[in-house]
């Protein structure tokens, strides 16, 4: 069965369902890019500092409070912390490449 074998109700409501999808994809998107942005701050302030790019200690109180969040928004808080894993991993390469292109003596 397609989309055009179904009912005209069916299938508009799939329609106003699948805009709501779309738009909140796009609102994730640019919800990350800032957080990227403010990430690239820290990694830019780190490797002045000579601080390292990864810090475990912040990590586990983010993963910890993003799986509360995730829990009281009935997310499952497995897929948080995965989420949250892949994201950090991400902003920890983008920190070490921002710390090998500082010249030495800039910190």
């Amino acid at each position: 069965m397609t989309t055009k074998d179904i009912d005209e109700n069916v299938r508009a409501e799939l329609n106003r369902l699948r805009e709501s999808i779309d738009n909140i994809d796009a609102a994730v998107v640019y919800m990350l890019a800032e957080r990227f942005k403010c990430t690239q701050q820290v990694g830019h302030l780190k490797a002045e500092h000579q601080l390292p790019p990864a810090d475990p200690a912040r990590e586990a109180r983010q993963i910890e409070r993003l799986r509360h969040l995730a829990e009281s928004a009935r997310l499952d808080p497995a897929f948080a912390e995965k989420l949250l894993n892949f994201i950090i991993a991400e902003v920890i390469r983008h920190h070490e490449t921002i710390a090998e292109n500082v010249p030495p003596g800039d910190g």
